[in-house]
Formats: structure tokens, C-alpha cells, sequence
């Protein structure tokens, strides 16, 4: 079953990190990462922009593209990961390490049930 894990943070707190902060919580992620993609679970992972930069699609027709993401909380969708694991249990134990080394974030897992590869697409992304 592919699980994906969404990473929420406190938006302002994550944009106020030093460039040292920063690195610190990303180096902290690969460290997790790597066992978890030697054992075939760990998919493709995105770390979003600020929601200053989002923009929603709604309403009838072609709809009205907004300003933002209007979400009623102080914390944000930041990023996500895409893991595979035979049940539930796996998924959370995932992420119960990630947030190990960024223990303000908040993680929801959710089973996924539609995947859509795309082969190649953003390989030649550089990761940041």
C-alpha cells in the first residue's frame, strides 16, 4: 500500500530558520531517508514553496484562480513524502522518525489511493 505522509509546520517558524537551521532539519531528514529508501519504502518527496506564492482554483465554470491557500490554521502544508509499506503500522512508525529530528512539525498520513507514476519527470530537478 502506498501511503502518502504530509509534513505541516507553523509557516512563519520555518521561513524565520537560519540558513544553518535550515540545512540542520534537511540533513536530519536524509538521515532518516536513506534506511528507509534502502529498504524500498521512500518515494518521491516535495517540499513545497511559502503559501504566499500558492494559489487555489474554485468555483463553477473555468473558475477563479485566488490568491493563497486559505487554510483556517496557523500550519501549512510544507512538503510531502510518498512511502510504501505493507500496512498502516510501517507508515507510522516512518513517520515517528521523521519527526524525531523535526519534532514542531506535524505529519498526517493518509493511504493513497490512486498513483500515477511519472517516469523522469523532475529528474533533472536539483534537490535544495
Amino acid at each position: 500500500m502506498l501511503y502518502a505522509i504530509l509534513a505541516y509546520h507553523v509557516e512563519s517558524e520555518v521561513m524565520s530558520w537560519t540558513k544553518d537551521e535550515d540545512a540542520a532539519v534537511m540533513a536530519g531528514l536524509r538521515k532518516v531517508r536513506e534506511p528507509l529508501k534502502a529498504k524500498g519504502h521512500f518515494g518521491p518527496t516535495a517540499r513545497l514553496d511559502g503559501t504566499a506564492k500558492a494559489r487555489t482554483l474554485r468555483g463553477p465554470g473555468a473558475g477563479i484562480v485566488l490568491d493563497g491557500p486559505f487554510a483556517e490554521t496557523k500550519e501549512q502544508l510544507l512538503g510531502f513524502y510518498i512511502m510504501e509499506f505493507p500496512d498502516e503500522a510501517g507508515a507510522i512508525a516512518a513517520a515517528r522518525e521523521l519527526r524525531k529530528v523535526n519534532p514542531s512539525a506535524v505529519y498526517e498520513i493518509r493511504p493513497i489511493k490512486l498513483f500515477l507514476p511519472a517516469d523522469g519527470f523532475g529528474a533533472t530537478a536539483a534537490e535544495t
